[in-house]
């Protein structure tokens, strides 16, 4: 039986179901926190997002509909193209998102879907979303000694998505574990130099004395960039781009929405 509570974001009341073991989050509610007409369809159609709630539904669900999701993916962005959520699960099976009727009716997104929903009202939002969600999973903690950890939960689905773009696209077959594992760790020093300006080994050998690796010591604001290059960077892989072409859209994405965070932390101090 599913369980309903609700959390406030930046004056919005946001309904939060748990189901199965998965926290389902209400994009209808976040909806109204966006100035201006904007629709959950005009999110769908967009190809970024079809292309990252497909590659999430690859990694999470055997039952997805490969035929039908290739057809959408051809069709996004077109003008004259919408998709609901209904015909979005309908046709492909999907899992990450749904829509309910009843007391609690709308559409709901996994929290992992839902958190990428949350750069579209805007990334300060997303930042009190996972903020405000990380406080409703710490009160259940300490009543039901659930573990949950923010950066795992926030590192999860990017992660996956990452290596799945990497491990279709850029490993060619038959490469020893140890040929592979040197891709994914170019590929995580390509998202370590967009956003921190070095690789791994450059922050292990100037920081000899601390314990773990540069992610470690990121901020929240750095982890929630973090999280949206590693989406990016996949949808950027799918295109063929090649790295150094993503490493500096990914710079700029990175610099672009640090500074959006910074400046409103300085506003909200300052207030």
């Amino acid at each position: 039986m599913a369980k309903t509570k609700k959390i406030q974001v930046r004056g919005v009341e946001i309904t939060v179901i748990h189901e199965d073991n998965k926290d389902f989050i209400s994009l209808t509610d976040m909806l109204r926190a966006k100035d201006g007409d904007f629709f959950i369809s005009d999110w769908l159609r967009n190809r970024n997002t079809v292309e990252f709630l497909g590659i999430w539904e690859s990694v999470y669900n055997p039952q997805f509909n490969y035929g039908e999701f290739a057809i959408i993916k051809s069709q996004a962005g077109l003008n004259n193209y919408k998709i609901s959520v209904k015909e979005w699960v309908e046709r492909t099976n999907a899992i990450g998102l749904k829509a309910t009727a009843g007391r609690y009716g709308g559409t709901y997104a996994h929290s992992d879907i839902a958190f990428e929903f949350g750069m579209w009202i805007s990334a300060e939002f997303k930042i009190y979303l996972i903020k405000e969600f990380q406080r409703l999973k710490a009160d259940e903690h300490d009543r039901l000694k659930l573990e949950w950890n923010l950066q795992r939960t926030l590192a999860k689905v990017n992660y996956y998505i990452h290596t799945d773009a990497i491990k279709e696209n850029l490993i060619p077959k038959a490469l020893s574990k140890a040929q592979i594992s040197l891709v994914y760790a170019s590929e995580a020093d390509l998202l370590n130099m967009a956003l921190f300006g070095f690789t791994a080994k450059q922050w292990r050998d100037a920081n000899p004395n601390k314990e773990g690796n540069v992610r470690d010591y990121a901020t929240i604001e750095q982890l929630v960039v973090l999280s949206n290059l590693e989406s990016i960077n996949a949808v950027l892989i799918n295109q063929g781009l090649p790295q150094s072409e993503r490493l500096k859209q990914l710079n700029q994405i990175a610099i672009t929405q640090m500074k959006s965070l910074v400046a409103n932390q300085q506003i909200k101090r300052l207030k």
